[in-house]
């Protein structure tokens, strides 16, 4: 281990995709991480995708596409070991009123460049995913107005949905399949990994010169930063104060014995801020504890949900980011006991039978992970500190979606290859621009689930 092109610190799913694409382009390169690869925040993700995003312009919606070619290309070149497939985000709400926020998305998404928006007001005219696979499906969006065509295709849900969102080029994928191929394929052209700690980056003349791991000094002319949760911690060893914080987010896995949720349903998500629906005896119990007194007010929008496994799995995964805020990164979790009773209220609004599990609940699964993000909730891909210093991070949780893409980004920046247009918006210097530092203060939404 004398000296390596790279060293990426971090081996999630955004160090390993870098590792994939920098050994593409003739990088000898070791991968460290104190934990084995795919194995922190990585090894809880809901494993779902989109190149559905909002913003001010259309570079996550590029960013996503692009990378979602790549993940189909590597499908295809599997014979789809990665388990891709396409079934769709659907936005459901029961307030008529909102039925204008669901259009205006469709459209204001089309604009940004993820698709055309389709409006059905008839079962004949609405075309249904397929439950695997991704190819033959149409991108965009299409929008439900009809009851009668949720009736028929999406029985379940409540009979008060007023409309629904259909984003088409969405679905999930299995993240540890994804992460092992590109893992497997980066070492098969040479590169390492080791289970570490880098202890420090050496600065020599303004550029980095080596890493130190357990009292070694390995050199190295390029350092990539993509440490995840940890990404902050990790730009101070090169003297960068990153623009990030995390968010805590957790996912339950739980067993739908009542088969409510279809096994080839999309990921189903309530586009309705909404009060739950708690007895008095609840509402007193909550009211007497000061951290749960919120869960008394009006949450998000954003409950969402999926059926997880083969066709023989009974297994649901659900995830609700009703109380996101800045914390500390702390491992293990801390508990969250109420996370599945509110997550459960939450879906119950657009799949009413949902409420049996309430009265009668399954042994819940709850794991998740950190949302490390910036402000406006955009990636940072490119140098950032002394010369030969790098970041690829703060997807909060979007990385599995969008580390293939990300990765080329970077490595197409350390080769000196010409960028593609939409690579600018995540440059860590543009917080640099007054301009853009202005465009924050209004941001809007940020696209997060």
């Amino acid at each position: 281990m004398s000296g390596y092109d790279v060293v990426i610190c971090g081996a999630g799913i955004a160090g390993v995709a870098a590792a994939d694409a920098l050994t593409a382009c003739g990088a000898s390169l070791l991968l460290v991480d104190e934990h084995p690869p795919l194995s922190l925040t990585s090894n809880a993700s809901s494993e779902c995708y989109r190149n559905w995003w909002p913003g001010r312009d259309g570079a996550m919606v590029a960013l996503m596409n692009r990378s979602i070619d790549l993940i189909e290309a590597l499908a295809r070149a599997t014979n789809n070991a990665i388990a891709l497939n396409r079934r769709g985000y659907l936005y459901v709400t029961t307030d008529p009123e909102r039925v204008a926020v669901l259009r205006q998305a469709g459209k204001e998404a089309a604009a940004l460049g993820a698709g055309p928006l389709r409006i059905h007001a008839s079962p004949d005219t609405y075309t249904p995913p397929i439950a695997h696979g991704f190819d033959g499906q149409p991108d965009g969006a299409d929008l439900i107005l009809d009851r009668a065509t949720l009736r028929q295709f999406f029985p379940f849900l409540a009979d008060t949905a007023a409309a629904a969102l259909h984003a088409r080029r969405c679905g999930w994928l299995s993240a540890q399949q994804l992460g092992m191929t590109l893992l497997e394929r980066a070492r098969s052209r040479g590169a390492h990994f080791l289970r570490a700690r880098i202890e420090a980056v050496e600065v020599a003349g303004g550029r980095v010169a080596a890493v130190r791991i357990d009292g070694q000094r390995i050199a190295t002319g390029a350092f990539v930063n993509a440490a995840g949760p940890f990404l902050r911690q990790a730009g101070r060893m090169v003297g960068v104060d990153l623009p990030v914080f995390s968010e805590r987010h957790l996912k339950v896995a739980f067993e739908d014995h009542l088969e409510i949720i279809p096994r080839d349903a999309p990921l189903l998500i309530c586009a309705d801020p909404h009060i739950l629906p708690w007895t008095d005896e609840e509402r007193t119990m909550l009211a007497d504890e000061p951290e749960a007194q919120m869960l008394l007010g009006t949450l998000p929008a954003g409950a969402h949900c999926r059926p997880e496994g083969s066709a023989g799995s009974a297994w649901v995964i659900a995830l609700w980011a009703y109380d996101a805020a800045p914390v500390e990164e702390v491992f293990p979790l801390p508990p969250s006991p109420y996370f599945f009773d509110v997550t459960l209220r939450g879906l119950m609004r657009i799949i009413p039978a949902l409420e049996a599990y309430v009265h009668r609940p399954p042994r819940p699964s709850i794991d998740g992970g950190y949302y490390t993000k910036t402000r406006e909730n955009r990636p940072l891909v490119g140098p950032v500190g002394p010369r030969g210093s790098w970041v690829m991070g703060a997807f909060s949780g979007y990385g599995i979606m969008a580390a293939c893409g990300a990765a080329e980004i970077l490595a197409t920046h350390m080769s000196g290859a010409a960028l593609p247009a939409y690579a600018m918006a995540f440059h860590p210097a543009r917080y640099d621009d007054p301009v853009y530092r202005a465009h924050l203060e209004s941001w809007g939404d940020t696209g997060q689930l």
